[in-house]
């Protein structure tokens, strides 16, 4: 298995791995919002599912190491980063798209996501 992820896997299973990289409670919350937008660790914050400052900063760093996000400084002092999803990060998307087909029919109180969100295709073109 090639990655440049440092943990060690459960198994070459690729459900096992793909965990390994986002089977916590709020990576894939991230993904979503960074897919929808955010990019700020304040915007992060605004999120709905209320995830705590150091909880966060730990996800971007790990998400970082997974090669999933970038990050680059807007600012100095003091010094502020900006989050962007590596393409490792926005191949998730697929992924996060049917999640919320299974939930809006599983579990009918879901939210609807929003149609651009839900129609997106990650090589960039539009639905056929």
């Amino acid at each position: 298995m090639t990655s440049i992820n440092k943990r060690a896997s459960r198994s070459d299973c690729p459900i096992a791995t793909t965990l390994s990289f986002v089977g916590d409670r709020w990576t894939l919350v991230i993904v979503r919002d960074m897919l929808n937008g955010k990019s700020r660790f304040a915007q992060f914050l605004d999120s709905p599912e209320r995830i705590t400052t150091n909880v966060l900063t730990d996800r971007l760093n790990r998400m970082e190491q997974d090669g999933l996000v970038k990050k680059a400084a807007y600012q100095t002092n003091p010094v502020r980063f900006e989050y962007a999803l590596t393409k490792k990060g926005t191949a998730l998307h697929p992924m996060l798209q049917d999640m919320c087909r299974w939930a809006n029919e599983y579990e009918p109180q879901t939210w609807t996501p929003p149609k651009r969100f839900m129609r997106r295709r990650v090589d960039g073109r539009k639905p056929t």
